[in-house]
């Protein structure tokens, strides 16, 4: 038995013995490492934060009816440019059946009071002509006439307007709508036939056409809470609109929030930033964009690949060639980084070559 144990030990060591020779061996026929290099270049680097939202104008109205009925006519599209004052839509008037008895019924009366008036009146001037009362007396009941005449007038007016949407001295008709502001005409929600609600002090009402100032537009946005500290007005923004690619637009921030607000979990500031427009492409309402902020920027520096980087106690280095094949270790002194190319303030030469990490 010891026998058998001793020949499978002996076999064991020999098998040992000849794959470590095998290994040695291969690692012999393997070839040297060879390191690759990079150099330092000259290049421009700007740290930035981007912040996600909406390109819209800056000045947007919604047109409304100060009267109540159906829209019978529409005389915009959406897309159109508008002045102020022109006309946008006709409404047929749906009064309120309440409120037209009783303006019915205040012209009746006022009509009865002018023709009680109007008949006394006469029999007062008969009798000034007989000089049977005075002049004074006579004023009286004329003026009594002309309140009279005057509270008709009124009731007339009224229940016009309530009727048609104007009087017949006025030149301002109530159901005729027309824009408030100089724009274009972004969208007419409600079509011909639709029932619309008056504006009021109870309520906005209907809107019968969105209007807005298409050469003042605005980015509009939201920047994470760990970043709005970095930012301030007067910054410069790019923004990449999602439908037009390719053809970024400047911007200027000109507004940060106060009070941040709850964006999924997590704390965000609203952001406003002035666009200059091309004169080349039409910016719509409502395009999405993300505005690249420009924390800083450096330049024409010299800068290296910041994944070439060995870090060790807040200390930077990099291994530097010295011959084929041989690096010594470099401490180097860094700037602004982009995430990706790192600012080389000294400790390296643009001819200096370095170990690829």
């Amino acid at each position: 038995m010891k026998k058998f144990f001793g020949i499978v030990l002996l076999l064991l060591v020999a098998v040992l013995f000849i794959g470590t020779a095998v290994f040695l061996y291969k690692k012999s026929q393997e070839q040297p490492v060879v390191y690759e290099t990079d150099s330092p270049f000259v290049t421009n680097i700007v740290k930035k934060t981007v912040a996600t939202g909406k390109v819209i104008p800056r000045k947007q109205v919604n047109v409304t009816s100060q009267v109540s009925g159906v829209v019978e006519e529409l005389y915009v599209t959406a897309g159109e440019t508008v002045k102020k004052g022109d006309l946008v839509a006709r409404i047929t008037l749906a009064p309120n059946m309440v409120t037209l008895n009783h303006a019915e019924s205040q012209l009746e009366s006022a009509r009865i009071s002018f023709e009680n008036a109007e008949e006394e009146l006469n029999r007062q001037k008969n009798l000034l002509q007989q000089e049977l009362v005075s002049v004074s007396a006579y004023n009286k009941y004329r003026l009594e006439y002309e309140l009279a005449k005057e509270a008709m007038h009124s009731a007339e007016n009224n229940l016009l307007l309530i009727r048609e949407g104007a009087t017949r001295q006025s030149d301002l008709v109530s159901n005729r709508i027309r824009a408030t502001a100089d724009g274009m005409i972004l969208d007419v929600p409600n079509k011909e036939g639709a029932f619309i609600v008056e504006s009021s002090t109870y309520g906005a009402g209907t809107t019968v056409a969105i209007l807005a100032d298409m050469t003042d537009m605005i980015f509009e946005g939201l920047v994470d809470e760990a970043e709005v500290g970095k930012i301030r007005e007067g910054m410069e923004l790019v923004l990449d609109v999602g439908a037009l690619e390719g053809e970024p637009f400047s911007a200027e921030l000109e507004y940060i929030s106060p009070q941040g607000q709850d964006d999924q979990g997590t704390i965000k500031f609203e952001i406003r930033a002035a666009v200059i427009l091309s004169d080349k492409l039409f910016l719509r309402a409502n395009y999405s964009a993300n505005a690249d902020i420009v924390l800083d920027k450096r330049e024409d520096v010299l800068a290296i690949n910041e994944s070439n980087l060995l870090i060790e106690d807040d200390k930077y280095f990099v291994e530097v060639q010295t011959g084929p094949q041989q690096f010594e270790r470099r401490e180097i002194e860094v700037g602004l980084s982009d995430g990706i190319n790192i600012e080389v303030v000294s400790g390296l030469a643009e001819s200096d070559k370095i170990k690829r990490q």
